[in-house]
């Protein structure tokens, strides 16, 4: 089957990539991917949604083809203004968005602060660490905040990217990271994640940057109150077998207006890689 086509925006000044799937004209469909992962790890999500919906599917700052933050900065209220910038570059408002891990947590932030601009969301785990985590992190001072972040950025900073001397090398990296993907799929994740280096070896694309969260950001207040914004039909999937915390059975169901909370047997962090056929008739079923 034909693949994307791969373009470029401009937000804050940074050159960021996207991949378009065709059939302009169709309803608009975003797709963001999670954390350290690219556009297309949404290929086989979008080979089967193509054909009724046109999909564009971004590489965030940081990630994939998309340019790295000048000064290395990677806030939530940056990636939700690149959000809106393709949202509103490429006229998709009201768009329906599916969304993974920190992808999903920023468009569902992006969909408390534009609610009239969403039609419907599913968001894959993307509430991030559960209610008694996150109380856990609040016990921490400004100042501890700001010495772990000042050391978090020093290490980053002396990190050179893992390099891997071979192709099937960095492939083995990737299945080890999610035992439930097939050889294909781990394949195809490398082969778009992953870039070679000039003395042969490979490396991943994202920057390294994006690991330490800044010191002052969104509070959890802040999120819950953008998470009660929402007006859209919201579903917020989960694997039974992943670290995430279902909000359902942790209480965060109750800051949303209308969500519903599927769970995924034999499924891990990456639902929609792990169930891939089952996620796809879910999202038929809700988005149609």
């Amino acid at each position: 089957m034909q693949g994307p086509t791969s373009h470029f925006y401009f937000s804050q000044r940074l050159r960021l990539h996207y991949v378009d799937w065709g059939n302009e004209g169709a309803e608009p469909l975003l797709l963001v991917h999670g954390g350290r992962d690219h556009c297309r790890n949404w290929d086989w999500v979008a080979q089967r949604l193509r054909d009724r919906y046109h999909i564009i599917a971004p590489d965030l700052r940081g990630h994939g083809d998309s340019a790295w933050s000048v000064g290395g900065g990677y806030d939530m209220a940056s990636y939700i203004y690149d959000i809106a910038q393709i949202v509103h570059q490429k006229a998709m408002g009201p768009v329906t968005i599916i969304s993974h891990s920190m992808g999903a947590g920023i468009a569902l932030n992006y969909c408390g602060a534009y609610p009239d601009q969403v039609k419907k969301i599913i968001a894959i785990e993307g509430l991030g660490p559960s209610p008694a985590v996150m109380a856990e992190q609040a016990k921490r001072t400004v100042d501890q905040r700001l010495r772990d972040w000042v050391e978090d950025r020093r290490k980053n900073s002396g990190r050179s990217p893992r390099r891997y001397a071979s192709l099937d090398d960095a492939v083995a990296r990737m299945a080890e990271e999610n035992p439930h993907l097939s050889a294909e799929q781990a394949r195809h994740l490398t082969l778009h994640g992953a870039l070679q280096n000039e003395d042969g070896t490979y490396s991943w694309k994202f920057d390294n940057y994006v690991r330490a969260w800044p010191p002052y950001d969104m509070s959890y207040a802040d999120i819950e109150q953008l998470w009660t914004e929402i007006a859209c039909p919201t579903l917020l999937v989960y694997g039974k077998e992943s670290w995430a915390s279902n909000p359902e059975k942790d209480g965060r169901l109750a800051h949303f207006k209308s969500a519903k909370v599927v769970e995924f047997d034999n499924a891990g962090h990456w639902v929609h890689h792990d169930r891939l056929n089952d996620f796809v008739q879910t999202t038929k079923d809700f988005i149609s």
